[in-house]
């Protein structure tokens, strides 16, 4: 499962209210793909279900998980920050052991261990 904070749900709604797509099927896909200095990256993005789709709701909001991405995320929490650094999305994932400096790559135990989780 995945779940958002109270921040970070408001923010997805304002976001998801500026988009064209059906509210049936909208929501913020979270997903990895591999890239920065850590070996993942997350990609957040605002889209509509797809097959395949893993689908969790928390307070009202889709959450949208492709197959690939699942295991990488599962139990993660989704929050929204605004800091010196700037203002984003932020993602708690318990299944990350190390991140890069700057916080926007993480690496995560080989992927048989993040499956059994």
């Amino acid at each position: 499962m995945i779940t958002l904070t109270d921040k970070g749900a408001e923010k997805v709604r304002e976001f998801l209210a500026g988009q064209t797509a059906p509210v049936s099927t909208a929501g913020l896909r979270v997903g990895v793909r591999g890239g920065g200095c850590s070996g993942f990256q997350y990609a957040l993005a605002f889209d509509e279900q797809r097959d395949g789709d893993t689908v969790f709701e928390d307070k009202g909001i889709r959450l949208l998980v492709d197959s690939p991405s699942l295991a990488y995320v599962k139990g993660s929490v989704i929050d929204f920050v605004d800091e010196l650094q700037g203002a984003g999305f932020k993602v708690e994932n318990p299944n990350v052991i190390a991140a890069c400096g700057c916080g926007s790559s993480f690496r995560v135990a080989d992927e048989e261990q993040v499956s059994a989780v």
